[in-house]
């Protein structure tokens, strides 16, 4: 699983970016045996609390994918972001619009390693946390960074999303 497509895009893309975790190391990529498809089952595999769970939520803007990255700790109000972008409606997106804008399934999206870059909104929420915790493009993978590395390396808009 480590070899796996996805996997190998979100290290080149953390690479190239030359992420940091708050150690100030490169964030190593955490692999579990099964497929973490929660915040909850992610914190719980980590021993971390559920709010340090960034969760790449992918949202159909008009035609156009919209990332949003979300404390696990509670749910986006897509009636507020949409009014925050000037956008008439942001709507669930699909499993094959998520697909086709990242590359990665649902319960596995990653913050970047996409095909091309997906504008990107990141909860303020996650910037309680010295260390959080995103998805590195399967299930069964997750990498550690810090707030202000995921706003740099996604060229994030932070918002206040709940």
């Amino acid at each position: 699983m480590e070899n796996h497509p996805n996997v190998l895009a979100v290290r080149a893309a953390l690479d190239g970016a030359d992420a940091r975790t708050a150690s100030g190391s490169a964030p190593e990529m955490v692999l579990f045996d099964e497929g973490v498809h929660t915040a909850a089952a992610a914190a719980a595999a980590l021993s971390v609390e559920v709010g340090q769970i960034a969760n790449s939520l992918i949202f159909d803007a008009g035609g156009e994918p919209l990332l949003v990255l979300t404390s696990g700790a509670h749910r986006v109000d897509t009636a507020k972001v949409a009014a925050a972008l000037g956008l008439a409606k942001l709507g669930r997106a699909t499993p094959e619009f998520v697909r086709e804008h990242t590359g990665q399934a649902i319960g596995g999206v990653a913050p970047l390693g996409h095909p091309k870059p997906v504008r990107t909104i990141v909860d303020t929420a996650l910037a309680q946390y010295d260390e959080i915790w995103a998805a590195g493009g399967v299930p069964r993978a997750v990498f550690p960074i810090t707030y202000a590395e995921l706003l740099r390396v996604t060229n994030g808009t932070p918002m206040d999303v709940a």
